[in-house]
């Protein structure tokens, strides 16, 4: 998830212990810290029910899936420091309260708050941003820990897990405009191991989510578009068109596409297959993922059908015009997993 923080009022105290915070008139208290990344933090909060008889947050939701069963929710928090930033905020609130799916993650709540400036300062904002909890962790956190234990998903697990995003993310694309993620990653995938079933996946962060059709027709759009992929799309699942962008050309959903071809190569081997190109002193990332040099694991504790592989390839087409939509690849997952149920 993105977000910023400052720190400020009971939210900072509650970092280091225990403070409240109000988002609209539910109260919540702060229980530990989950992630921080330059000025995102998310926290574990619990809701605080001072009157017995009041249910609380719980009535805002006519869904009892919403509800957290404890009163545990995850909150991010946002420190806005210009009018860009807040726009932006507002944005990704707006496009976040678009879309109800259930392998979507849900924006429950939000509260943008003024901070009280001082005299070297500019008026500041903060954003709440109040999320369902899920502590086992994303499918990149997974990824680490089973290839620490040299463990892979079977291939009717790769393919339900991979069977759950496309589902998610063809709501996007069929929303009335479609919409893009725009950062399809391990990252942005959460996971929820449930006994006896395929964990349930839910992709989540719609910071970078935008109108997913856009015309460029000269070299500074050209060149806009570049600038604004290299800051919010991650490089090794970044697609072809978002790193040489022609001066005429057409954008759509299907730069997701190419990203969901990468997530899914990450389900079963645990990187971007353009991971190597990063990683290597001499290799050239853009190169590798304009030339779709994909580069396949040897030594895999298990072994994925062919027909898999092929799946792989026909998403990372490098041009985009020939690339699948999400409608056949839903049609072509369902036909794999009706093949590979047992294995």
């Amino acid at each position: 998830m993105g977000c910023s923080f400052s720190g400020l009022n009971a939210l900072y105290d509650g970092a280091n212990g225990g403070g409240d915070v109000w988002i609209n008139e539910n109260r919540f208290r702060i229980l530990k810290q989950l992630g921080e990344g330059g000025l995102d933090n998310v926290f574990i909060v619990k809701e605080i029910i001072s009157d017995p008889s009041n249910p609380g947050f719980s009535k805002k939701f006519k869904d009892p899936s919403l509800v957290s069963d404890d009163g545990t929710y995850a909150m991010k928090k946002v420190l806005i420091q210009n009018n860009e930033q807040l726009e932006l905020v507002k944005e990704e609130i707006r496009v976040s309260s678009l879309f109800s799916h259930p392998n979507l993650l849900p924006l429950l709540d939000h509260a943008i708050i003024s901070v009280k400036a001082t005299q070297d300062q500019p008026k500041k904002h903060e954003a709440y941003l109040l999320f369902p909890v899920h502590l086992d962790g994303t499918l990149l956190d997974n990824a680490k820990t089973m290839k620490a234990k040299k463990e892979f998903f079977s291939t009717s697990e790769v393919l339900q897990i991979f069977r759950q995003l496309c589902a998610g993310l063809k709501h996007m694309h069929n929303f009335d405009p479609p919409y893009a993620h725009n950062d399809v990653k391990p990252a942005n995938v959460l996971l929820t191991h449930r006994k006896g079933q395929t964990p349930l996946a839910k992709l989540m962060d719609f910071g970078n989510a935008r109108p997913a059709r856009r015309q460029i027709r000269s070299r500074s759009e050209t060149l806009q578009l570049q600038e604004w992929a290299s800051e919010h799309v991650a490089a090794p699942f970044r697609a072809p068109e978002l790193w040489d962008c022609p001066s005429q050309c057409d954008i759509d959903e299907r730069t997701d596409i190419w990203s969901l071809g990468c997530t899914l190569f990450a389900i079963m081997y645990g990187v971007s297959p353009f991971e190597y190109a990063f990683e290597e002193s001499d290799g050239s990332p853009q190169l590798a993922i304009v030339n779709a040099q994909i580069k396949w694991p040897t030594e895999p504790n298990t072994s994925y059908p062919d027909a898999l592989h092929q799946f792989v390839t026909w998403m990372l087409q490098p041009q985009a015009t020939v690339r699948p939509r999400i409608d056949d690849i839903v049609i072509h997952v369902d036909k794999l997993i009706s093949k590979y149920s047992t294995l």
